[in-house]
């Protein structure tokens, strides 16, 4: 017996190859999961990389290979193909095999009549059948015949009718290619709530229970409703599982109500989050949390959340990193402190209605944006969410801080024309920042990780000023807009893009160093650049920039300036931006359910409306590829693009290590572009999808 075994094995052959041909009406994807004979991965198919010994191999079944002929029968026949022909051609290779399947479509039985009956006095008949999957004149589909009573019974049920049912019957000639087909509806009663049960609750209250529900006694049944309780029963995060539905399985006699049947089971009630990682900008970093779930009853919840970083390059955790694994710090200003944030939130859902959700917070921060600025403050929010559960959720929210931001004191110099140390210290004292925002989201997205059909569509406006409790150095209004859209290209393909723009509108003009000046704190200001803007340029360093030198040289009267020595750049943003990417993602041969790759071209520019010398004009495109991995936690993504423009020219300014005064040295310096084609390639490394 054990002489047999490697002589059946040695009798197994490999798929190597399987292909349909002569299919229009059912693409290769859906052809391919209805049989069992599959290919081989690609390591083992493709002769070049077999050597490599990778890959799972699928044996060749002589049975099962004639049983698929016969699927496929079925399967077109379902489809209304009922003179389709299926011929094979097998290829034997020694131990390989390549298997070829050629179809013969043929013409398909049409439906030539849908009948609607028993819904004249309930539903609109002729716009109802415009809304069916199958409809008249198409392939008679009893795939989409069988959807399409599944969608009148539910639109009965949303109507009042809990135990609708449809009758199905049809009739096909397959001579004449014709089929008519009816489809008979018995809505049965229609109900009212009687009343509605609650069981399975220990510690949470049944009241609380009832003020997340959206069906009350005496409602007309509605069956989508019965969904939207289960979900937001599952939002209060404290069931391990929920079941909202009937308690009778048929209606009662001579009674129009019905008694709908919540069964719940309780999990706990707190949670803590702990977590740690790394990233390219903000070094080490740490974050933990802390949730009780029905806080107090009423199905609220208390969140306490603590996030730290620069861990490793910041004071007071300075370990010498910006050296080697967080060298991307190397020469920010703004990581020379630890970034930490904590925060005390309260939400409460079904405020006032089970349509809308509050929060109260409050929170201490020190935060800083790469080379462009810091921010420290303490202070609380709000915010209401009107129509949580609808297609268009807005939020109203105001926040109230006292702190202060700084920047680079090139950036005061340049766009505030502050320069001197005494008169910087003015803006960066800490002050009252309130502001008022309305904004709104439109998600039809299919996925939160890594959408590939749908669109997402945001919009915010934002008001500062001293109605609102802010300090006049902070009076602005800012708007910006943003759609994302998501289409599909084959089984694996996207095709995505985005376009956002903003704006800021500053309210009044104020006197700064003896001269009048729109100001727009620097935390407010729009950046672009980096792995979720124009990837062809590091993160905010889009749009215009200022460059500081401390060297320079006295040569009889004249001061020779020397960036080629030592200079660096600022970030100054602007209050204006537009961004539009496009980018197309398609599965790799190599693995082809967890690699993909991308080709991408994003355009923006960011700038400064008002005649600023720092103003840039022109819009910066930059194409680029990418590759995706798929994770747990979503897509891991490295992108590289090319940018084969030179970094904006820019007004270079002199620092006094002394006194710490900068002066304006009248030049415009310019960068030079970087020598060779691998040089302007940009790398950018992140985790999710970019858009």
């Amino acid at each position: 017996m054990s002489a047999a075994a490697p002589l059946a094995a040695q009798q197994e052959r490999v798929v190597r190859g399987l292909s349909f041909e002569g299919n229009h009406a059912i693409d290769d994807y859906t052809l391919e999961t209805a049989i069992a004979t599959s290919s081989s991965s690609v390591f083992a198919s493709l002769w070049l990389l077999r050597w490599m010994g990778l890959g799972e191999k699928r044996y060749f079944n002589e049975l099962e290979f004639r049983r698929d002929v016969v699927r496929l029968l079925l399967l077109y026949r379902q489809s209304g193909y009922m003179n389709a022909v299926v011929d094979t051609m097998v290829r034997r290779e020694g131990g390989d095999v390549h298997v070829l399947f050629r179809i013969y479509e043929g013409e398909p039985v049409r439906l030539t009549k849908l009948k609607l009956v028993g819904l004249d006095s309930i539903l609109g008949v002729a716009a109802l059948k415009r809304t069916l999957p199958l409809r008249e004149g198409e392939p008679f589909n009893r795939t989409l015949f069988q959807a399409s009573a599944d969608t009148i019974a539910d639109r009965l049920r949303n109507l009042g009718y809990p135990y609708a049912e449809l009758l199905r019957s049809y009739d096909v000639d397959a001579t004449a290619l014709k089929a008519e087909a009816t489809l008979e509806a018995l809505p049965g009663p229609r109900a009212r709530i009687g009343s509605v049960v609650i069981t399975g609750t220990e510690k949470v209250d049944t009241g609380t229970v009832r003020k997340m529900l959206s069906v009350h006694p005496n409602d007309i049944f509605r069956q989508d409703r019965l969904y939207q309780s289960q979900r937001d029963l599952y939002g209060m995060g404290v069931f391990r599982s929920v079941n909202v539905g009937l308690a009778d399985t048929a209606p009662r006699p001579g009674d129009s109500s019905v008694t709908v049947l919540v069964r719940v089971a309780e999990g706990p009630r707190h949670r803590v989050r702990i977590g740690a990682g790394y990233g390219s900008l903000d070094c080490f970093r740490m974050q933990s949390g802390w949730t009780a779930y029905d806080f107090f009853g009423g199905a609220r919840s208390l969140d306490l959340t603590g996030r730290v970083s620069k861990l490793g390059v910041g004071s007071p955790t300075d370990a010498g990193l910006r050296g080697n694994v967080c060298h991307f710090l190397h020469d920010d200003v703004t990581s020379d402190t630890i970034n930490y944030s904590i925060g005390l939130t309260l939400r409460q859902p079904a405020f006032f209605s089970p349509r809308h959700t509050a929060s109260l917070g409050v929170f201490a921060e020190r935060r800083s944006e790469f080379k462009a600025y810091t921010r420290q403050a303490v202070g609380g929010n709000a915010a209401v969410i009107l129509n949580a559960r609808r297609n268009v959720p807005v939020t109203v929210g105001y926040g109230f801080s006292v702190g202060r931001t700084t920047a680079d004191a090139a950036v005061y110099c340049s766009v505030f024309r502050v320069c001197d140390a005494t008169d910087r210290e003015l803006l960066a004292r800490s002050r009252r920042y309130g502001a008022v925002t309305v904004s709104a989201v439109r998600d039809q997205v299919n996925s939160v990780l890594d959408p590939s059909a749908g669109s997402l569509i945001t919009a915010s406006l934002l008001h500062a000023s001293r109605l609102v409790g802010s300090d006049t150095l902070y009076e602005f209004n800012r708007g910006q807009f943003e759609v994302s859209s998501y289409s599909r290209l084959g089984r694996r393909g996207v095709f995505a893009w985005r376009a956002l723009a903003g704006t800021i509108v500053p309210a009044r003009r104020i006197a700064l160093a003896g001269q009048s000046v729109h100001f727009i704190p620097p935390d407010q200001r729009f950046y672009g650049g980096g792995p979720n803007s124009v990837r062809g340029y590091a993160r905010n360093e889009l749009g215009p920039s200022v460059y500081v030198t401390d060297s320079a040289e006295v040569q009889g009267a004249d001061t020779i300036y020397r960036p080629d020595v030592s200079v660096r750049a600022a970030p100054i943003g602007g209050n204006s931006i537009v961004v539009v990417n496009a980018e197309l993602r398609f599965a790799t041969p190599l693995f082809p359910d967890r690699m993909r790759v991308a080709l991408f071209v994003d355009a923006g520019q960011v700038w400064e409306r008002g005649g600023d010398p720092s103003t840039v004009a022109g819009v910066r495109v930059t194409p680029g590829v990418g590759v995706r991995f798929t994770t747990p936690l979503g897509p891991v993504r490295l992108d590289a693009a090319y940018n084969g423009y030179p970094a904006e020219p820019g007004p270079l300014y002199f620092q006094d290590n002394k006194t710490n005064n900068l002066t304006l040295t009248g030049e415009t310096y310019q960068p030079g572009l970087p020598a060779g084609f691998w040089r302007r390639v940009v790398v950018q490394f992140a985790v999710g999808q970019a858009f």
